[in-house]
């Protein structure tokens, strides 16, 4: 039984409209399969199977991230985010302020951290600094994103697994593929929150961020990370390979002990589990969306169109990642529904799988900030900022992600060649 492209198509705009009427993710998701599968011209027994399987195929990616949540969650509990970008921020000095907050949400993107926590976590030393320096929210609020969409796509985080764990490949091999795309974001970002120190309300609220002494030195916040990427990267240069599932606890057992906060290891480990939850549940719905889809003939069809309009086959991988990313206003639904549904037709367009995991991930960051997503609210609430000038934002978030995925893109096409 194949489910007809038509039927395929339906129910992924029936769960891209209850998205955006802002529904629980996970019922429209699931609704929208259900709705695919009937209309595609499966019957309900049919229908069902194959949403199980495709939630049953998202195991391990689901498996991963929750163990993933362990690292993110001593890093936040320690107190390990603040003091990295307080010491970031405080080595570039006040003439480097939007570089430093760049690099400061690059960095714990990068090293884990989701971006609603980076944005929140940033937001305030941003705003500290632009107070004393008259800087507008606007470019203080574009600095932090900017970066912790250019630490996004290099990270062991839930997009760039579920886009490692469908390619069948080494996450190290994804977070390396985009180190370049990556530095570019930095640079653009810097260039346009620059340009808007000026432009939209000052910051009002003189917020004293006070140095404080309980938090872990340098050293400390950073040796968990390290160890985790350490292990992750082993695969690249030996014969040992450690997977995801492995490396990224161990790194949070290293940060626990350098901190010393081994009598807290209960209390990161159940906030660990909340954290990762609602990311878990939404990995579960999208796999049913993906067993559908899988069952249909969108791929061929979607290469049958690409075709007809003469464009490159290979384009299907930034391209996916990018639309699935305007539906879900996710950058972890983008990637994983992206991946999931056309990691078979990127390859046979003759990518690499490592090519074309990394520029779905990139493509995954172009629309994760559309106001049908969390990450939206997340950063309004981080500068107190009203959502008539959040809405003034967005299009440059999607410059800054477009010039990501171009440079994604053409990385991996003079990689492909050489």
């Amino acid at each position: 039984m194949t489910i007809t492209t038509f039927g395929a198509t339906i129910g992924l705009i029936v769960a891209i409209i209850l998205i955006i009427k802002k529904f629980e993710p996970f019922y429209c998701l699931v609704f929208g399969a259900l709705i695919g599968g009937l209309v595609g011209g499966a019957n309900l027994v049919e229908t069902v199977e194959y949403m199980a399987i495709g939630a049953k195929d998202m195991a391990p990616s689901i498996l991963r991230v929750m163990t993933s949540g362990f690292l993110a969650a001593t890093l936040i509990k320690t107190g390990a985010v603040d003091r990295i970008s307080e010491e970031i921020i405080k080595l570039l000095g006040l003439n480097k302020a939007i570089l430093g907050i760049v690099l400061s949400a690059m960095v714990l993107a990068g090293v884990g951290v989701d971006l609603d926590v980076v944005v929140l976590t940033v937001g305030p030393i941003g705003m500290s600094i632009g107070h004393k320096l008259g800087y507008s929210k606007l470019a203080i609020l574009l600095a932090a994103l900017g970066g912790g969409k250019a630490g996004n796509i290099i990270s062991p985080n839930p997009n760039t697994l579920a886009a490692a764990t469908n390619f069948n490949v080494d996450l190290s091999s994804v977070m390396l593929a985009n180190v370049i795309p990556a530095i570019c974001g930095i640079i653009v970002t810097t260039i346009l929150a620059k340009l808007l120190i000026n432009k939209g309300s000052k910051i009002d609220i003189d917020i004293n961020i006070e140095e404080d002494e309980n938090l872990p030195s340098l050293f400390a916040s950073l040796i968990g990370p390290i160890v985790s990427i350490g292990l992750l990267f082993l695969g690249n240069v030996s014969s040992i390979v450690v997977d995801p599932l492995v490396a990224l606890p161990v790194g949070a057992v290293v940060s626990i002990f350098a901190t010393k906060n081994l009598k807290n290891t209960r209390e990161y480990m159940s906030f660990g589990v909340a954290k990762m939850q609602g990311v878990c549940i939404l990995l579960l719905g999208t796999g049913t969306l993906v067993g559908i889809i899988q069952m249909s003939n969108l791929q061929n069809s979607t290469l049958g169109l690409l075709d007809m309009l003469n464009v490159p086959q290979f384009l299907l991988a930034p391209v996916s990642g990018m639309v699935m990313s305007l539906a879900t206003a996710s950058t972890t639904g983008g990637s994983t529904i992206a991946s999931s549904t056309f990691s078979q037709a990127i390859l046979s367009s003759g990518l690499s799988g490592v090519s074309g995991a990394a520029m779905v991930n990139a493509g995954a960051c172009v629309f994760e900030h559309l106001p049908h997503g969390a990450l939206f609210h997340a950063s309004t609430r981080s500068v107190s900022m009203d959502i008539a000038e959040r809405f003034k934002l967005i299009h440059y978030e999607i410059i800054i992600g477009v010039v990501i995925v171009v440079a994604s893109t053409i990385v991996q096409l003079v990689l492909m060649n050489l």
